[in-house]
């Protein structure tokens, strides 16, 4: 959520600072700031909207200084406002603080606080820790004050601290917020997420929950909060930097619809290296290890949970396991009855999504094996995970996810005809024909890819009602609710998915001549095709505005949808990976044409790492 940049460089850190900020925009914010060591004590610079506004108050005031931190605001304690940004100064103004998470016993710290006679110019739960650790420091080494305040401190944190006393020194410590220590042949840097230093950097420090830093020029020591000294791991960043530039597209989200292609067939190339003849890897799960698997559990967010509940069908289809979906903010809170051969699947873009993290936790200290879907090495999620499939999607920049979303279903699909074969549910020649199948997606979605013209054209014509309706069946259910939410994320029109079978218990009152219903109709082989084409002549009977996703060659529709997306055939269950291209298209095409900020929507955040 928040985005955090930190700098003990060999130049000038201010630059690097805004371009580091600039770089996490993705994620979301509503103001933003900096803060150096200067002559007398530290400077800050503060603004309220998009980091062009800081840039122009860097322009007519400008801050310089080797050390300084960074931040981009989403607020949690008090209303976007310059008085409520990142940085927060203690009464002295010698300590600055930036910080992403959320100091849950605040009010307990600042009633103690207002006691001794601290004047609070904010509404953050920053600022009142900012002024705790100030009176912990008071007398005393920097570093010990610190660590005791993080100790009194409950909640989630990843902070970036600069104090007056030490110009050249950047302290950093994280719980629950992820934080990272980096290095390159400008200076030392830290950041809450890669991409904001990944020009800078060749190598990174993943800090634990629990660790803090002290960053000087020349050095870097981490520590625990009892005082322990902790070794340093240096990982090496494999990421590409292009991956972050938008590469001539008019957005990124863009750029990365179109980048699904490569993507899926990336991870094909990984998990089935031989084509549809391949043995498959056992994802470090070996027969006796899948065999063994009694029930799976699925926890994760928001589109990552649509990729959940693909996942328990495809999964229940091709295999015995019985399978259950939970949102992790329900999971972690509902007491669930978790089973002695529980496998637990946790899927998150980030790998740093706070309720997602809670539960796996909860699932662990039940005895549960972990296995993660994630796109990021390095994070939380993986290194807390006892099997991992590395969606490996590259950043993804657009906070409305695309790549990573198919990615997840691309995921599921390996993952279950490994665990098929591997329990022996699954004949060769049947794995053979769905690897086929597989691998011909990526074609697929080229296809629809070409079609962008038309779907402009068609969201263009529906684009201006106040509200939309997204319609499909079995394994298209999700995808429903996927293209519903990319039309919510993006263009603010207000959407709603429903399983097709449910539109007669109660969204049928909502259909009119003036109401959009997004149809997903290509699966064409079964009683389902039949249920959902009198779905759709049920809308059409009611004036609806009918658009349908069907396949080539489907006829039924003539005649009774306004407009129609053709896709080419491609088997049922993995449908989904074709068909959501399209609705991603379709909801861009609408923001485009609402004049939305596509890549980064109101009120939103890319990695939701608080509660």
């Amino acid at each position: 959520m928040c985005g955090i940049v930190g700098m003990v460089g060999r130049e000038d850190a201010v630059s690097y600072l805004i371009e580091g900020l600039k770089r996490l925009e993705y994620r979301g914010y509503d103001s933003a700031g900096i803060a150096v060591p200067a002559p007398g004590g530290l400077k800050t610079l503060k603004s309220v909207g998009r980091l062009s506004a800081l840039e122009a108050r860097q322009t007519l005031s400008p801050l310089s200084g080797p050390v300084g931190i960074g931040h981009t605001r989403w607020a949690t304690h008090g209303e976007p406002s310059e008085r409520n940004s990142h940085p927060h100064l203690n009464q002295k103004q010698t300590i600055a603080v930036v910080h992403n998470g959320i100091i849950e016993n605040y009010l307990e710290l600042k009633q103690s606080l207002l006691e001794d006679g601290v004047e609070f110019l904010s509404d953050t739960d920053t600022e009142v820790l900012t002024h705790h650790i100030s009176r912990c420091a008071e007398g005393r080494p920097f570093l010990d004050g610190f660590r005791q305040a993080l100790g009194d401190a409950r909640g989630a944190y990843a902070l970036g601290v600069i104090h007056a006393d030490e110009p050249g020194v950047l302290y950093a410590a994280r719980l629950g917020s992820p934080l990272i220590v980096a290095r390159g042949p400008k200076g030392l840097f830290i950041a809450s997420d890669v991409p904001a230093v990944l020009p800078h950097v060749t190598e990174a420090i993943y800090l634990n929950d629990g660790e803090l830093a002290r960053i000087s020029d020349n050095r870097v020591e981490i520590y625990g909060l009892d005082g322990s000294t902790r070794p340093l791991v240096w990982k090496t960043i494999d990421l590409d930097d292009t991956a972050a530039d938008a590469g001539g597209f008019e957005t990124f989200m863009l750029k990365e619809i179109h980048e699904q292609t490569r993507v899926l067939r990336g991870l094909l190339s990984e998990y089935v290296p031989g084509g549809a003849g391949t043995v498959l890897p056992d994802l470090h799960l070996d027969a006796e290890g899948f065999a063994g698997i009694r029930r799976i559990m699925i926890v994760s967010c928001g589109t990552a949970y649509y990729a959940a509940m693909y996942g328990r069908l495809l999964i229940e289809k091709y295999t015995s396991i019985p399978v259950e979906t939970d949102l992790g903010s329900e999971f972690r809170y509902r007491d669930p009855k978790i089973l002695p051969g529980t496998l637990v699947i946790a899927v998150s873009q980030s790998g740093e999504t706070a309720d997602t993290l809670a539960s796996i936790k909860m699932a662990k200290a039940a005895g549960c094996r972990v296995l993660s879907i994630c796109n990021v090495a390095g994070s939380s999620l993986v290194r807390e995970s006892d099997h991992l499939i590395y969606t490996r999607a590259g950043p993804e920049i657009g906070v409305a996810s695309t790549k990573a979303f198919t990615a997840q279903l691309m995921a599921f699909a390996i993952f279950t005809l490994h665990a098929a074969r591997a329990r022996n549910e699954m004949p060769a020649e049947e794995l053979k024909s769905l690897l086929q199948d597989l691998l011909n997606l990526p074609n697929a979605i080229h296809y629809v890819l070409g079609q962008r013209n038309e779907i402009e054209s068609i969201a263009g014509k529906h684009h201006e009602g106040p509200s939309a309706l997204y319609l499909g069946r079995r394994f298209n259910y999700p995808i429903a609710l996927e293209g519903a939410l990319k039309n919510k994320e993006i263009s603010y029109q207000h959407a709603e998915g429903y399983a097709a079978g449910e539109m007669k218990h109660g969204p049928i009152a909502l259909i009119n001549e003036y109401l959009p219903v997004i149809c997903i109709c290509t699966d064409t082989e079964d009683e389902v095709a039949e249920k959902m084409i009198s779905n759709v002549k049920e809308v059409q009977a009611r004036s609806g505005r009918i658009i349908a996703i069907a396949t080539e060659g489907e006829t039924r529709l003539d005649g009774v949808a306004e407009d129609i997306i053709f896709v080419p055939r491609c088997r049922e269950p993995f449908s989904p990976m074709v068909n959501v291209v399209a609705l991603q298209l379709l909801a861009y095409y609408a923001a485009k044409a609402r004049g939305t900020d596509i890549d980064k929507p109101r009120n939103l955040a890319k990695s939701v790492t608080v509660e």
